[in-house]
């Protein structure tokens, strides 16, 4: 017997299907040709059999003639002269009394895809568009789409397009939605379908009749459609009521993205939609697909950008099963950590320490990310956690751990003290490049509270010629530098030999740079050393607050049901991916303007009232708010009157602190040219420096007058600073005013209007809370 695929195997199925004996008994001829198919269907080239193929369509059989028509167009295009002998067959059977062939012959004449036969095919699909069979209709229709691909820049006839916009009402429902769906690939050009207000009704109309996927076609093509009037939105949305509740996830999504679409000014009904589904969207985190829970997670951090609350009270469907892949464990995480609140911190947190030590080294890593994002708000819980796992001694861990520690005391200094008694002994288990740049940053950063810094950078630096990591030898370089200026007697020796190495050994000219330059700012003396890297650092009076800020469901609303939110990154980049938290992190000098750290182009000031600044597309605004006793509000009290009015704050200082700051943010949507709506940044910051003249009174605080006068430093009615450690009062001078509020704008791109705008609503909430504390 011939091999499968050999040249002696095809020329047997062609003596088969030519035996007139094969030919004459039905079900050995359907046999072959089954053979044939099989072949086909391995990978085995048979269109050497095509004529004969040719001759076996001429049959009555609907089965026999499904395969052959399945052989032939699979190599139509590879014998195109042949391909006319089948024509003849398939225009024949068009007119066949049994509505499944007529649709069978229709939908192959199609497939062909042969340029040469579209004047052969376009008189059987126009009777096809009239058939008395709704099967025959919806080959017909889906046939001029194909039609129109196969030959994109001839034109449709107008009657054929008129014709199908007829049939959108159509008693069969799959007829309906084939017509939009054929009208929207023949109509791309001008925009798809055209929608108006007797085509919308009809189709809300017949929604129900529609399976799945054509409520969900008929779905997205309205979202086109704009009311005319508010009664008849409201009718709309009441057609569309069941819809939202669907058991069909698909349906549901569909639904929300058409509500969310057509009340773009209606924020109230939004919110209540968006609430409507939550019971469908945590059905669909529990689906038996995989691919669907994933979708439905992505969708609801979607949800949540707008209303956080949205699943706080169902926090534990989001808790992770033992079975399920890695990537919906971290989403899940990802998502756990929005929900987090006084009342569930100490059960999620009890929860994801039970991931950290997941089989999976991603998983684990995601959760022990996941508890110190959790951590800016309660540092205490999550620092004991993290401590714990150190003491686990496992590799992946203790990098994780690690990372996450750098990232926490950065953005909360307050934490640095249990950090560095946390990391002693932990270089042993560290093996992976980001964990040991994690801990040389701390080091260097910390390198004064922690004892055994030497010791351990002596390790480093003895192994540096075996170190194949780029970024540790430039971390190393740079925490050598930082623990030499305060601990100079334990790492001067340490500091020139790896200096020696980097400048004369080493052959990566990134380190060699940077060696050169860090040796040439020493011999400019400690104090401009200590200048440069001793930059900047985190105020520790600012508190961070946890969350994303509830934002406009404008925002994503555009992206909601489409693949946008499955492509979106995590919340926050993790750590593992990036180097030192000061290379990505913003962080303000303790006592500069906004105007100074929010830099953005040279610009040119000028005085009218409120000090104004702008150059091209940045404006940057400054104004004074006179009696105000907000300084002086919780932050909790402060922001949540801020979110009243759409603004959101990004860090605060406590009270009675001086000076007293709160930096803050809000979106405007302004109008450009063409009716083309664009966001614009506002970032704020409100300052309080308390520049009130104090002056002492007689008998106020005996001890410390009597101590000032004896080293003549303080006299009787000196004015001093409000920073003074003695009890004091504090008395305007005649004449003199208290300066305020200082409140610095700045926007980009520029809107004068928005600007202005933001500035009267920020100005009336001081005041008014000012009002409510006096």
């Amino acid at each position: 017997m011939p091999y499968l695929g050999s040249e002696d195997a095809v020329r047997e199925l062609r003596r088969a299907l030519s035996n007139p004996n094969v030919q004459s008994d039905q079900l050995r001829y359907r046999n072959t040709i089954l053979k044939v198919i099989r072949a086909m269907s391995q990978g085995v080239d048979v269109s050497g059999l095509f004529s004969e193929m040719v001759k076996a369509c001429a049959t009555v059989d609907i089965v026999q003639k499904k395969l052959v028509y399945v052989f032939l167009c699979s190599y139509a295009t590879l014998n195109p002269e042949l391909s006319l002998l089948v024509i003849n067959t398939l225009r024949k059977d068009c007119q066949d009394p049994n509505p499944m062939v007529r649709s069978l012959a229709l939908r192959n004449m199609t497939n062909l895809r042969l340029t040469s036969l579209v004047e052969y095919v376009e008189q059987p699909l126009t009777a096809g568009l009239r058939d008395r069979a709704a099967c025959v209709r919806r080959v017909a229709v889906l046939g001029w789409a194909k039609l129109h691909n196969l030959q994109p820049s001839s034109e449709i006839d107008a009657a054929v397009v008129n014709e199908l916009y007829g049939l959108l009402r159509d008693p069969d429902p799959v007829v309906m939605v084939n017509c939009l769906r054929a009208l929207e690939d023949i109509l791309k050009e001008e925009g798809g379908v055209a929608i108006n207000k007797p085509i919308t009704h009809h189709l809300l109309n017949r929604l129900k009749e529609c399976d799945v996927w054509g409520q969900c076609e008929v779905l997205k093509i309205l979202q086109r459609y704009q009311p005319q009037s508010e009664d008849e939105l409201f009718d709309i949305l009441s057609l569309l009521d069941a819809s939202l509740v669907s058991p069909h996830p698909l349906v549901m999504a569909a639904t929300l993205s058409l509500f969310l679409s057509l009340c773009s000014g209606l924020p109230a009904v939004s919110l209540a939609a968006l609430e409507r589904v939550r019971g469908p969207l945590l059905a669909a985190c529990g689906s038996v697909s995989r691919e669907m829970r994933f979708t439905a997670l992505c969708h609801i951090q979607l949800l949540l950008r707008s209303v956080p609350g949205l699943m706080g009270a169902h926090y534990k469907r989001f808790f992770c099963g033992y079975a399920e892949p890695a990537y919906i464990k971290q989403r899940k995480m990802q998502v756990l950590v929005e929900l987090v609140n006084d009342e569930n911190v100490s059960m999620l947190l009890d929860e994801l320490k039970g991931y950290c030590t997941d089989v999976n080294t991603d998983t684990s890593q995601a959760a022990i990310s996941a508890i110190g994002r959790i951590g800016r708000s309660y540092s205490d819980r999550c620092l004991e956690i993290l401590t714990g796992l150190l003491a686990l001694k496992q590799e992946h861990i203790t990098s994780a751990v690690v990372q996450t520690m750098r990232d926490l005391v950065w953005v909360c200094p307050q934490c640095s003290d249990t950090v560095c008694l946390a990391l002693e002994g932990c270089e042993e288990t560290l093996q992976d490049s980001q964990g040991r740049q994690a801990l040389l940053w701390l080091l260097g950063v910390y390198g004064e509270r922690i004892s055994s810094a030497p010791y351990t950078l002596e390790v480093f630096i003895d192994g540096v010629r075996s170190e194949a990591s780029l970024g540790v030898k430039m971390e190393l370089l740079t925490t050598t530098m930082r623990l030499f200026l305060c601990r100079p007697a334990e790492t001067q020796d340490m500091l020139g030999r790896l200096l020696h190495y980097c400048i004369e050994e080493d052959t990566d000219m990134c380190i060699r740079d940077q060696a050169l330059f860090y040796y040439r700012l020493l011999h400019c003396g400690i104090e401009e050393t200590r200048k440069v890297l001793h930059g900047r650092r985190s105020d520790p009076s600012l508190g961070v607050l946890i969350g994303r800020p509830a934002e406009p469901i404008s925002q994503w609303a555009n992206s909601f049901n489409t693949l946008e939110p499955l492509r979106q990154r995590t919340i926050e980049t993790e750590s593992a991916s990036r180097g030192s938290p000061e290379h990505v992190t913003f962080d303000p000098k303790p006592n500069s303007d906004l105007s100074d750290t929010l830099n953005c182009s040279p610009v040119e000031k000028f005085h009218s009232g409120a000090e104004k600044m702008e150059e091209e597309d940045c404006v940057c605004l400054e104004e004074w708010v006179q009696n105000t006793a907000v300084p002086h509000c919780s932050p909790q009290s402060l922001q949540a009157a801020m979110q009243l009015v759409h603004i959101q704050t990004l860090a605060f200082t406590p009270p009675h602190t001086l000076p007293w700051r709160v930096y803050l943010y809000t979106h405007t949507q302004h109008v450009h040219h063409g009716n083309i709506s664009q966001s614009t940044l506002i970032l704020g910051e409100l300052l309080y420096t308390g520049n009130q003249r104090t002056v002492i009174k007689k008998g106020m605080c005996d001890r410390q007058m009597v101590e000032g006068s004896e080293k003549g430093q303080v006299k009787e009615g000196q004015e001093i600073r409000p920073d003074s450690m003695c009890k004091r009062e504090s008395v305007r001078k005649e004449g003199e005013e208290d300066e305020g509020v200082k409140v610095t704008l700045k926007q980009q791109p520029k809107d004068d209007k928005a600007l202005k705008g933001v500035l009267c609503i920020l100005t009336t909430l001081l005041h008014t809370l000012s009002a409510e504390r006096n």
